[in-house]
C-alpha cells in the first residue's frame, strides 16, 4: 500500500470514528446528556446572539465531551454564535500533550494551543497548590479568549462537581453556596463563564467515554508525573473525594439525595437564616427586622 493511501485510510478511519462519537450523542445519549447540555443553556441564558465563546479543553472527559456537545449545537441552532476550542499547555508532559492531540484528532475538534509555565511555578508551593494552579489557569484563558475576540469562556463542570460544591462549603467552609452556571469575570471587563454540562451527571459522561472507547486524561499536573487514564480508579486523597463518596454512600440508601442537595440552593428561604451576605458583600442578621 503506498503512503497515500495509507494516509487516505486514516482520514477515513478518523472521520467514521468521529461520526460514530457524533451519532452516540444524536441516538444514545441523547436523553441523558444532549437534551441536558441544551436544557441547561435555554434554563440559564448561556448563549445569546452572536457570542464567541471558548470553549476550553483540559484533556479529560468533561472538557471533551463540551466540544462535541458545542459542535451538535452550531449544526440545528437558531441562535448565531462562534466557538474556539481553547486548549492551554500548562506543562503537559509530551506524552500527555500527544494525548490531547490524538483524541482531538481522532474525534474532529480543531484546537487553538497556547502554552503557560503554571505548572512550574506552582511545582514548589507547599499550601494549596491546586487552589493556586486553578485560578492562574482560569486568568490564563480569560486572557488567552479575550485576545481571540471571544467574550465567553465555557468550562466542562458538571452536575456533580456541583453537589460536591455545596456540600464542600458546608461541611469545610461552614457557608452556604454553590458552583454558578454562570459568572461575570471580576477581572477581564465584559468576559463571562458558562458551565453548560452543569445538569450532566458524572456516570452518564463516564458512559458515553466506555461506550465510544475513549482514553482521556485524569490528572497530568506535575505533582503526579503521570499519564492518568479515567478507566483507572487511582486513589487520590481530596476533600472532593471524600464528599463524593459521602455522597455516593447516602444514595444507596435515599437516590433523591443528590437531587436535594442541588435544589437546596434553589429553595433559600431567607426568612429562615440566620445571617447572610447580599450582592455587595454586607451581612444581614435576622434580628435586624425580627421585631418589625
Amino acid at each position: 500500500m503506498t503512503n497515500s493511501m495509507q494516509n487516505n485510510s486514516i482520514i477515513t478511519d478518523e472521520k467514521q470514528f468521529a461520526q460514530k462519537v457524533e451519532l452516540s450523542l444524536q441516538k444514545k445519549f441523547r436523553k441523558t446528556i444532549l437534551s441536558k447540555f441544551i436544557k441547561a443553556i435555554k434554563t440559564y441564558d448561556l448563549i445569546k446572539p452572536n457570542d464567541k465563546i471558548a470553549v476550553c479543553i483540559s484533556g479529560g472527559k468533561d472538557s471533551f465531551l463540551m466540544a462535541k456537545l458545542f459542535q451538535e449545537l452550531l449544526k440545528f441552532t437558531e441562535i448565531p454564535f462562534e466557538v474556539v476550542f481553547l486548549c492551554m499547555d500548562p506543562g503537559y508532559s509530551a506524552e500527555n500533550r500527544k494525548n490531547i492531540e490524538i483524541n482531538a484528532k481522532n474525534m474532529n475538534i480543531s484546537l487553538t494551543f497556547f502554552e503557560t509555565d503554571i505548572f512550574a511555578n506552582v511545582f514548589n508551593i507547599e499550601k494549596s497548590p491546586c487552589y493556586l494552579c486553578a485560578r492562574m489557569r482560569r486568568g490564563h484563558l480569560y486572557s488567552q479568549a479575550e485576545k481571540l475576540g471571544c467574550n465567553k469562556i465555557a468550562l466542562g463542570h458538571h452536575y456533580d462537581d456541583v453537589i460536591e460544591t455545596i456540600l464542600m462549603g458546608m461541611l469545610y467552609g461552614g457557608q452556604v453556596q454553590t458552583m454558578m452556571p454562570k459568572l461575570h469575570s471580576d477581572n477581564f471587563g465584559n468576559m463571562e463563564l458558562i458551565r453548560p454540562l452543569y445538569l450532566i451527571r458524572e456516570k452518564d459522561i463516564k458512559h458515553w467515554r466506555d461506550y465510544n472507547e475513549l482514553k482521556f486524561l485524569q490528572c497530568a499536573c506535575k505533582f503526579t508525573e503521570k499519564n492518568y487514564n479515567e478507566n483507572k480508579d487511582e486513589p487520590t486523597e481530596s476533600k472532593r473525594k471524600k464528599v463524593k463518596e459521602i455522597i455516593a454512600n447516602i444514595a444507596k440508601e435515599d437516590p433523591c439525595i443528590e437531587q436535594n442537595i442541588f435544589k437546596s440552593v434553589e429553595n433559600v428561604n431567607l426568612s429562615t437564616v440566620i445571617t447572610y451576605k447580599d450582592k455587595q458583600g454586607n451581612k444581614h442578621n435576622f434580628l435586624e427586622d425580627y421585631d418589625k
